[in-house]
């Protein structure tokens, strides 16, 4: 498991690959005690505060406006919270283009992941499944990144797959690629219980959320609210991560 990692790595793109070369930071894990990882459980509490009002969750799909917001390091944690609660938890990385999930829990590269269930009629739902060294977390790394995501995450094997796992789990959290850039998360989003979105505090514009927030309207997606994520802000013990959680979209404020 990948508890810390330091520098910043830039792709070709001009986007952070941190998290693809080096995995998340799991706080949660590393310092359970830290502030950040109290933001994180406050984030699980208000989920679960959520579920009162729309009904049970058991498939959350979490993403963002933009890359690098995020997600994966709020996503990973969430995961890690809620195993910690005792919950049987099961991680999938359906970011079927910048996977992090297999480095960020130490699984060899060519691990066996979603996309091999997806396009394997014969593949196994325990092949693709593995544990983690944390008490009741185990994760779905994306396999091998294919060349149709969108088609395979919007697939009828897909809708079966989440079927099975929800009389397995108590919580499937979903890491999906950015709703601006692909339509990977759109096509996902609507098998889901519940959706939120990371919102960066100091990367994401009005304008993207506003997009955003279209999009999900269209669709009626199953919004819970928004994660605030602020990597900008330096708090004592803090290690430069900030997190809170919002209902709803209100585009004049956007912080917890």
């Amino acid at each position: 498991m990948n508890f810390f990692n330091k520098g910043r790595a830039i792709g070709k793109d001009g986007l952070s690959v941190e998290t693809m070369t080096k995995g998340a930071r799991l706080i949660t894990a590393a310092e359970p005690k830290n502030p950040v990882s109290e933001q994180f459980r406050t984030l699980r509490t208000n989920i679960e505060f959520a579920s009162v009002a729309k009904g049970e969750i058991k498939t959350l799909l979490i993403s963002s406006a933009l890359p690098s917001e995020g997600k994966s390091t709020v996503t990973a944690n969430l995961a890690v919270a809620y195993a910690q609660q005792g919950k049987n938890v099961l991680l999938v990385d359906a970011d079927l283009r910048r996977p992090t999930v297999a480095v960020t829990f130490g699984l060899n590269k060519n691990a066996s992941g979603l996309t091999n269930y997806l396009g394997d009629s014969e593949k196994e739902v325990g092949s693709i499944i593995h544990r983690t060294a944390m008490d009741n977390l185990n994760v779905m790394p994306s396999g091998p990144i294919p060349p149709n995501p969108a088609e395979l995450l919007g697939s009828g094997r897909m809708t079966n797959l989440i079927s099975q796992l929800k009389t397995h789990y108590d919580m499937i959290i979903f890491d999906v690629p950015p709703f601006l850039m692909v339509t990977d998360a759109q096509v996902l989003m609507t098998k889901m219980d519940g959706v939120a979105i990371v919102v960066n505090g100091g990367k994401t514009n009005r304008g993207a959320i506003q997009r955003t927030h279209e999009i999900l309207k269209i669709a009626e997606a199953p919004v819970l609210g928004f994660i605030y994520n602020d990597q900008n802000r330096k708090k004592k013990g803090s290690s430069g991560y900030g997190y809170g959680y919002g209902y709803g979209y209100g585009y004049g404020e956007t912080k917890a």
